[in-house]
């Protein structure tokens, strides 16, 4: 029990990336304005990318084994389509995420933060068109979200990693 509490993270990210894309499939667009419309979904789209960090610091590189889970299940909510998808939005993500976790030395904030700023857009835009759900506001909105979602966990990290060198 004590190991599966360790992959705490991990066991997060391998329900997360289903359950999101599932919700893909009922969650209704929200008409703003002037025809502006987009799927409330892609505001909560950064968790998964945030998450994914986490995920990686716990398991390291086994973080792939753990997305090609993930987009099992997601076939199986969500259908092929939302799991072709996401598996190249996610492979997409996770090599910039690989690349920084990799060769920088960077402190965990400073990649978390360059890690969804680097991927966000790509990774959104990629998901998008393959779903069939894009449109500039659900491209918009999948970005703040997810650096939204970014900047909150650096800050908490980097606050973390402060007091640690503080000690």
């Amino acid at each position: 029990m004590s190991k599966l509490f360790s992959m705490k993270w991990t066991l997060v990210y391998v329900a997360l990336i289903p359950f999101v894309n599932w919700s893909f499939t009922w969650a209704p667009n929200i008409e703003l304005f002037g025809g502006w419309a987009f799927n409330p979904v892609t505001i909560v789209t950064g968790l998964v990318l945030v998450v994914r960090d986490f995920a990686q610091r716990e398991i390291g590189h086994k973080v792939l084994i753990a997305m090609v889970i993930a987009l099992g299940l997601t076939t199986i909510l969500a259908g092929p389509r939302l799991a072709l998808a996401s598996g190249a939005a996610f492979a997409i993500s996770e090599l910039v995420d690989w690349s920084l976790f990799t060769f920088t030395k960077f402190r965990l904030s400073t990649r978390v933060f360059l890690s969804s700023l680097i991927a966000a857009p790509i990774d959104s835009a990629v998901f998008l068109l393959g779903a069939g759900f894009f449109t500039i506001a659900n491209l918009v909105m999948s970005i703040i979200g997810k650096m939204v979602g970014a900047i909150v966990v650096a800050l908490v990290v980097r606050r973390s990693e402060n007091q640690s060198q503080a000690l």
